[in-house]
């Protein structure tokens, strides 16, 4: 008899539990159909009750606006109680609230804090966020050779960020000892992934022979991949790459377009190199008023000695145009600003 007096209580506790695994089942089905009315109607209770899972949904509705008004007081709520209970996404996405601001006041040290927990439980977002941190010092004090722990154990669960951040650890030598094959390993799962940044550093170790031969058709293979998905850094070495004949065939109309682009996200030597082909008519017409606009905008981000080189050819462009022409340019430089093609990536 002693033994079914253990038992009864199990069982009756799996038939409590039952209704309510059923109900969280019902919420996350709801939420996958995009369903929102019927996943906040399931999941609120829930969440009162104290369901980590049906709270982090309830925190990701309120972030999002789906199935609720936004309120971003609301989403802290609720990823809080999951967090206090171990959910490692809750933790991680309370890490990035303390981080960005958003519905509380930053702090960059809590928001270490909500990272690492996460990071401990094998949240590969967090653990790069966590690397991140270490890297420049917000929250934590500076440490290269702890971001490169947790640029690892992140890149090696597939996290792509994770892997271009490891590539550049091994390019620089930063808080690792430099290994050009181990950065294009990584650069390269990066890249493959997508990632901008990597596919463009990829380019880079092959443009210079760093590691492997010296290929410059390979490298403008990864900066075109790179340049299409707006990096700036990669659309200007292409425009030099087809400007020179390097990698590519000679071609000016292809460098004019890429660095164009380059330049109207700011990129200084782009706006140079597009200065000057209109202020030499190198493969476009002739054109003082465009040389003036666009050197004048790369002199701001000119050195002391770069800069003196600009203004003599400001100057030389600016003696044949007219009061009124001056006037306009220099009021459509003081009013121009950059127009990114896509956020910069994190390292």
């Amino acid at each position: 008899m002693r033994r079914f007096a253990f038992v009864a209580p199990a069982i009756a506790l799996a038939l409590l539990a039952a209704p309510a695994s059923a109900d969280l089942a019902a919420c996350q089905l709801s939420a996958a159909v995009e369903d929102w009315a019927a996943a906040r109607r399931e999941c609120a209770p829930l969440a009162e009750q104290g369901s980590g899972a049906a709270q982090l949904l309830l925190g990701r509705m309120y972030a999002t606006g789906r199935g609720v008004g936004r309120d971003d007081a609301a989403a802290v709520t609720w990823y809080r109680r999951a967090a206090e209970q171990g959910v490692a996404e809750a933790q991680y996405r309370l890490g990035t609230i303390c981080a960005t601001g958003r519905g509380v006041r930053p702090d960059a040290a809590a928001a270490a804090g909500w990272y690492r927990l996460a990071a401990d439980q094998g949240d590969a977002g967090a653990q790069y966020e966590l690397g991140l941190m270490y890297a420049s010092g917000q929250g934590v004090a500076q440490d290269y050779a702890e971001a490169v722990t947790w640029y690892r154990r992140a890149a090696e669960q597939g996290h792509a960020h994770a892997q271009g951040s490891l590539g550049v650890a091994y390019h620089a030598g930063q808080g690792v000892a430099q290994d050009y094959a181990e950065a294009l390993k990584w650069y390269r799962r990066a890249a493959n992934q997508g990632v901008a940044g990597a596919q463009y550093n990829l380019g880079v170790i092959y443009h210079r022979g760093q590691g492997v031969a010296q290929d410059r058709a390979e490298a403008a293979r990864w900066y075109r991949r790179a340049a299409e998905q707006g990096s700036a850094d990669a659309q200007y070495n292409l425009g030099e790459m087809y400007a020179a004949g390097q990698g590519l065939p000679r071609d000016e109309r292809e460098a004019l377009r890429w660095y164009r682009r380059a330049a109207e996200q700011g990129h200084a030597g782009a706006q140079y190199q597009l200065g000057m082909m209109y202020a030499t008519g190198r493969g476009v017409p002739r054109s003082d008023e465009l040389a003036y606009f666009w050197l004048n905008l790369a002199v701001r981000e000119a050195d002391t000695g770069t800069r003196k080189s600009l203004v003599a050819l400001i100057d030389d462009a600016v003696q044949r145009l007219t009061a009124e022409q001056r006037t306009s340019l220099q009021e459509r430089v003081r009013g121009w600003a950059p127009s990114p093609e896509r956020p910069e990536p994190r390292y």
